[in-house]
């Protein structure tokens, strides 16, 4: 698909989205902007194929703090905070669900992975009150360019540039640039430093 063409389905994308988006503001005037999203965002994700997924870009580009155009959000993904920003080339895998992220340039996100708004979104202080009714601490959690989180990965905190994540871990601690960590809770296992150096050896 050539640039010309990409452009015309974009556009052609917000028309089409433009009456929900509406409905978006009429219930945000009612509710809240977040919960507004997440009734809207549950029914944009039900959209398949590639058209759903030109669907869904073109309502994030006009709900999200940041979504670019050249982003990709698959079938049965949620995003939850109106503040998510989702940057160029941006791939979320199906059935996915974001809180308050960040995913920089090149993020992959393999199909259900969850990341959430901080590991603390619930308080659990007092024994007096259920916990559904202690406030959290929330806080944005970035992933850094050119990582690839693996499925079903489960992430609570920020995850370094150029960073690979195995299928099924749960992050609970930052992840520095440039690193293997699997597990629950994942650890790092190597440097793509090393394997960089490895890779420099075999070519040369």
């Amino acid at each position: 698909m050539n640039s010309t063409v990409k452009r015309i389905a974009r556009t052609l994308a917000i028309v089409t989205v433009t009456p929900i988006y509406i409905f978006y503001v009429i219930t945000r005037c009612m509710t809240s902007a977040n919960e507004s999203l997440e009734t809207y965002s549950q029914w944009i994700s039900l959209i398949p194929g590639k058209v759903g997924n030109l669907l869904r870009n073109a309502f994030y580009r006009m709900t999200l703090e940041h979504c670019d155009p050249t982003a990709t959000i698959c079938f049965g993904a949620l995003i939850s905070k109106t503040s998510a920003r989702l940057g160029k080339n941006v791939y979320v895998g199906p059935r996915c669900m974001l809180g308050w992220v960040t995913l920089e340039n090149d993020v992959l996100l393999g199909p259900a992975v969850q990341i959430l708004s901080g590991g603390h979104i619930h308080g659990a202080e007092s024994l007096d009150a259920p916990i559904r009714n202690q406030p959290g601490k929330l806080r944005r959690v970035t992933i850094g360019a050119d990582s690839w989180i693996g499925a079903a990965c489960v992430v609570l905190t920020d995850v370094g540039s150029q960073t690979i994540v195995g299928a099924n871990s749960t992050v609970t601690k930052p992840i520095a640039n440039r690193t293997i960590a699997v597990g629950s809770p994942a650890r790092k296992i190597a440097s793509r430093n090393q394997e960089l150096e490895k890779a420099e050896l075999i070519e040369q």
